[in-house]
């Protein structure tokens, strides 16, 4: 067994602008941030104070990111000049972060996208072991990049912001994540709170996608063995690689057996020394 199938190591890349001023938007309303000069050199107290309610909790990030494995690899892009950015100086130094700057090239464009991307290649081009690639940004400009980390053999883990996101980002992620949904994550103001709610009403319009989900990964995966029943962990990983957006935490599940177990007009589960498999009804 080589040293990059024995132990997972991420390479964690994020377009800090990006989720700054996502997360801004997604508390404060649709160009809440350039509305707001938010990325001036003299914010007001008021708009002080809105960052502050939106401020990106990169330790729950990282948190998330050593699921996969250790991290050995963390960079963040941004002007780092800027206050909103200045601001997560402690932040970034407890998570061991290292600070590319990228001073604006015209207007609010700094050519973040181009150098992460130039940097990921390079990475995996020099450092084998790198089996996880986790990029923290919104943008659907990312996609090829992450068809080119697929076709290296990396598995590509998508963070970003609820209201900013590409849907074709997503889709392009073996692994994709809403940033409020990760663990960690606190929703105490008021604002937040009423954007959390407004996620949630999303996320019950998803529980119908999910079991059209499962029924599609129950059938591909009767198709690969005589016997009906599916092991549950090898179907999950097989919804996941249909959809990678996919979590049974969005409709409300501790675990993916509850899910299960919450559709059982779907599909009926026996347990196994301990091991769960699945079959349609």
């Amino acid at each position: 067994m080589t040293q990059r199938e024995a132990t997972g190591h991420v390479a964690v890349y994020i377009d800090f602008d990006n989720i700054v001023i996502s997360r801004y938007d997604e508390l404060h309303g649709e160009r809440a941030f350039h509305n707001d000069s938010a990325g001036g050199m003299n914010p007001s107290d008021a708009v002080v104070a809105k960052l502050e309610e939106a401020h990106v909790d990169l330790g729950a990030i990282f948190d998330y990111a050593v699921s996969f494995g250790t991290v050995s690899i963390s960079r963040a892009y941004a002007d780092w000049s800027a206050p909103a950015n200045r601001a997560y100086r402690r932040d970034t130094t407890q998570s061991s972060i290292d600070l590319v700057q990228m001073f604006p090239l015209s207007g609010s464009k700094n050519g973040a996208d181009i150098r992460l991307a130039i940097d990921v290649i390079d990475d995996l081009s020099r450092y084998d072991y790198i089996n996880h690639v986790l990029i923290v940004a919104g943008d659907s400009d990312y996609v090829s990049l992450a068809q080119r980390c697929k076709r290296l053999g990396r598995t590509v883990i998508g963070v970003g912001a609820a209201r900013s996101v590409g849907r074709y980002w997503q889709s392009a992620c073996d692994v994709f994540r809403f940033y409020d949904a990760l663990p960690g994550v606190t929703v105490s103001t008021p604002t937040a709170k009423k954007a959390a709610a407004t996620k949630a009403g999303a996320k019950k319009a998803t529980q119908q996608p999910a079991v059209r989900l499962l029924r599609r990964a129950m059938g591909l995966q009767a198709e690969k063995g005589t016997d009906e029943w599916v092991d549950a962990s090898s179907l999950k990983n097989q919804m996941l690689r249909l959809d990678g957006t996919f979590d049974e935490k969005d409709d409300g599940h501790k675990s993916f057996q509850a899910f299960l177990s919450a559709h059982s007009d779907v599909v009926e589960t026996r347990s196994v020394n301990r091991t769960v498999s699945v079959r349609l009804k």
